[in-house]
């Protein structure tokens, strides 16, 4: 059987996974006879071929600093020398990880998560099981990435980004309720400041966008065949993402809005704390709350959707974006509106 290059680096990947798992699950030593009964790429392999591959694993994985003991279950009673991995001498410490490296990591505990061990190396634990030898499945978690992305949108965008296939999907905006359907030519997937969000070309508006997961609504549809679509040479993911992810709301907004309307707005705000005395009243149909935002454009673009139902009291700078915004309309609708056909005055 001939083999790609990567095919064989994936075989390979995985005979010494396999191989760490079985040293490390295992709560005593493991002859060397019966790693290769359990361990299905050695069973395979015949006498001498399997001695060449087991000393290379062994010296590769050593070469990763981890410790393979050799030692002796009963040595009165003559058995054979076996091997294991120590658990203790294998864990590390705590780890501190940028936002970078913790994005990556965050896409291998995924694919871990779903994808679970691989069927060679559960049948290598049932295998020492009826052996006879104890294992502790509990010490697999020293291999097992913890992060998690726990949006259901987040496997299928993924497996679009890697066979480039575009997908379709309903989403819910931060300015309405209402779902709305993107179609999306993904470049990657990343995480962004504690967020999961599909980077990709949006087909729609024929621009780069960022898609936040959690605001994914319903299945991810493939919109294409796979391989449809190529990423643009040095594409940087994160750069796009910081550029165009909304800005965190770590600032707040005071407005008045009406009762009964600006339900989207809503969800994001608050009861605004009471003024003391010689505070503005509010009026009688009106609303006082306390609006979460991040950037004072995103914000003014949502609150004039609205239209008369919400007033900007403060800050400042947001309150003058929005009149400026609506003197410009005014302005420009007097400009455009033509005169009555007798009096020339404007409508």
């Amino acid at each position: 059987m001939n083999l790609s290059r990567d095919e064989m680096t994936a075989r390979k990947s995985e005979r010494l996974l396999n191989l760490l798992i079985t040293l490390l699950v295992a709560r005593t030593y493991v002859s060397k006879e019966r790693i290769r009964s359990v361990i299905e790429a050695y069973a395979e392999a015949g006498d001498d071929a399997f001695e060449k591959m087991f000393e290379r694993d062994k010296e590769e994985l050593r070469s990763l600093g981890i410790p393979i003991e050799v030692g002796h279950v009963d040595r009165a009673f003559g058995d054979e020398p076996g091997y294991r991995v120590e658990r203790s001498a294998f864990e590390l410490p705590d780890i501190d990880l940028d936002p970078q490296e913790a994005a990556v990591i965050g896409l291998a505990a995924r694919v871990w998560q779903h994808a679970g061990l691989a069927h060679a190396t559960s049948d290598a634990l049932v295998k020492l099981k009826a052996a006879g030898i104890s294992v502790d499945r509990a010490a697999l978690d020293i291999v097992q990435p913890q992060l998690t992305a726990e949006e259901p949108a987040f496997e299928p965008l993924w497996d679009a980004t890697r066979t480039r296939t575009p997908v379709r999907f309903g989403y819910r905006s931060t300015t309405s309720a209402d779902i709305a359907t993107r179609h999306l030519q993904p470049w990657g997937v990343v995480s962004f400041r504690g967020r999961w969000y599909v980077v990709g070309h949006d087909t729609d508006r024929g621009r780069p966008r960022v898609f936040r997961l959690s605001r994914v609504h319903g299945d991810v549809l493939a919109d294409g065949p796979a391989g449809a679509f190529e990423v643009p040479p040095g594409t940087d993911l994160r750069a796009v993402t910081q550029a165009l992810a909304p800005a965190p709301a770590d600032r707040s907004a005071d407005v008045l809005v009406r009762v009964g309307a600006a339900h989207g707005l809503r969800r994001h705000a608050h009861p605004a704390p009471p003024q003391g005395d010689g505070g503005p009243a509010v009026p009688e149909g009106w609303e006082r709350l306390a609006v979460g935002y991040g950037s004072g454009e995103a914000l003014a673009d949502e609150v004039l959707g609205y239209g008369a139902d919400v007033v900007v009291l403060a800050p400042q700078d947001v309150r003058a974006s929005v009149v400026r915004r609506l003197r410009e309309a005014v302005t420009s609708r007097r400009e455009t509106v033509p005169a009555g056909p007798a009096d020339g005055v404007r409508r």
